[in-house]
């Protein structure tokens, strides 16, 4: 009964999304409520703590979490409304004919660099999009988008996933964002192979692109990995996506590919300049500047605007430590600066500007409402010890073998949610809590290996969320393609999650 009452705002969710259809921030509301009248009315949580629960909730929402949001998409909206994205898409459909190439270089590289710097479904919806434009077909565009967009969820929209993780579970991001990319690794090395075999609709596919697919899995997980290892995950599927996009052009035009079988129509227009070419590319590569030069490979600038905060005792109960809000060195802050700036270079005035801002926040209000929503239902869930509960019950029911599970859970949640950022909200902290107690007692590096296996399962879950693929749908503009792609999506599901349950529990005695 404890153990039902403990898990009834999760319960909530999956019924009131999955089942009655619900909108997902009036659903987040109520289990807000499920969750205050739980934990005061059965746990005994003070109404003064569970009103401080919340507000602790709403601040660590808008920043950084928020903010990195906004900043993200409205950068996004810039390049929309600048037309840098029409030179940016010219670009990219200029470097080969062969569609497996194509869906490779927009698909997996460049929509690995949407998810790095936005998230938030552009990832789907603009390389589908593309590539449904291009000639490829439309369902075939949002299913190799789907498999592309699952490996780069948990570093979406400069690593929010995973930075928030590391809030909730009190672990170092950069720890985090390395166990990460370890447990993805293989199946970031399989994706471009298996985005080709999709489009070829068999194993033929692959004629002449081993090298292709060989070093776009490579160009990816390697430099994910370093920066993973040595600056956080704020800039690791950034850094890969780079990286692979400009891997594939390189052996595209050194060693390009002719199969006719595989050939698409030309999309050649006019020749761009590389001025030209550079003036679209600024929003991003500025970002990339800023949030290189104030990481921790900076001593002296990430020390000294680290400096500029501010810690405010939210939270009073046992547990509670206070919060503390970084005014600068902050990625949504780097990220709004450099918009402004390549938004300004690129034509845009500034009061241009701050009324698409505006309307970015608008066209949010709901993402935002659901975001607060989620993650003050964790705060209270955890502080009321609703969370201990669904840990020790958890763990009373798997044993050692807790690991096995723990990405099948981080799969839920962005299954229910549609965000691996709500996913580590909801299920972060009650994945070290398992793996805390007395009957597995893990050191706390396998504890940290554990919490990242739910932003690991976070991806497997963004495949199969409904959120993804209405999106991937709205994209293509077919309708009733949902189902079809629901059971498309499944099939590569299944041994997604079954092969990282594997690669955690065999891979925490490595880590231990």
């Amino acid at each position: 009964m404890e153990f039902l009452l403990a898990l009834s705002p999760i319960l909530w969710l999956v019924i009131a999304l999955s089942v009655i259809k619900m909108a997902a921030w009036k659903a987040c509301l109520v289990a807000l409520a499920i969750s205050l009248a739980a934990g005061m009315g059965f746990w005994g949580m003070e109404s003064v703590r569970a009103v401080e629960s919340v507000l602790e909730g709403v601040a660590l929402a808008c920043w950084p979490i928020l903010l990195v949001i906004v900043a993200a998409i409205f950068t996004y909206n810039l390049t929309l409304h600048t037309k840098a994205m029409d030179t940016i898409k010219e670009l990219l459909t200029s470097v080969s004919h062969d569609k497996r190439v194509l869906i490779l270089l927009i698909g997996w590289g460049f929509g690995g660099f949407l998810e790095g710097m936005a998230g938030f479904g552009t990832a789907i919806a603009v390389p589908a999009g593309m590539l449904a434009g291009i000639g490829i077909d439309p369902i075939l565009s949002v299913s190799v988008c789907l498999i592309a967009n699952s490996v780069p969820t948990a570093y979406g929209s400069i690593g929010i996933p995973l930075v928030t993780l590391a809030n909730v579970t009190a672990f170092d991001p950069v720890q985090l964002a390395t166990f990460t990319s370890l447990q993805l690794g293989v199946l970031t090395l399989l994706c471009p192979w298996l985005m080709v075999i999709v489009t070829g609709g068999g194993l033929g596919a692959l004629r002449g692109m081993a090298m292709m697919c060989l070093g776009a899995g490579l160009a990816f997980f390697v430099p994910e990995l370093a920066l993973s290892m040595f600056v956080g995950p704020e800039l690791a599927v950034v850094a890969g996506a780079i990286v692979t996009m400009g891997t594939i052009v390189f052996l595209a035009k050194k060693f390009p590919v002719n199969d006719p079988e595989y050939a698409m129509p030309s999309h050649e227009g006019a020749k761009i300049t590389t001025a030209k070419a550079i003036n679209a590319c600024l929003p991003f590569i500025l970002i990339f500047i800023f949030l290189l030069f104030t990481s921790k490979l900076v001593p002296p600038i990430n020390s000294a605007l680290s400096t500029i905060k501010s810690s405010v005792p939210i939270y009073n109960g046992e547990g509670g430590v206070p919060y503390t809000f970084m005014w600068v060195n902050t990625p949504g802050v780097l990220i709004m600066l450099a918009a402004f700036i390549a938004g300004s270079k690129q034509g845009a005035g500034f009061g241009e500007m701050l009324k698409l801002l505006g309307s970015t926040i608008n066209g949010l209000k709901f993402t935002m409402v659901t975001i607060i929503a989620v993650i003050a239902t964790a705060k209270v869930m955890g502080y009321s010890g609703m969370t201990n509960q669904i840990a020790d019950t958890a763990v009373a029911a798997t044993g050692t073998a807790y690991p096995l599970i723990a990405s099948f859970l981080g799969s839920v949640g962005t299954y229910i949610t549609g965000s691996a950022t709500s996913s580590c909200v909801l299920f972060g902290k009650l994945q070290v809590m398992a793996m805390q107690s007395p009957t597995i007692n893990a050191p706390p590096d396998v504890q940290a290996w554990v919490a990242a296996a739910n932003a690991t399962g976070a991806c497997a879950g963004k495949m199969i969320s409904p959120l993804s693929i209405a999106i991937g749908s709205a994209a293509i503009g077919v309708k009733g393609a949902d189902s079809q792609l629901l059971s498309f999506a499944v099939k590569f599901y299944i041994p997604f999650v079954i092969f990282m349950g594997l690669v955690v529990y065999f891979g925490q005695s490595l880590v231990g």
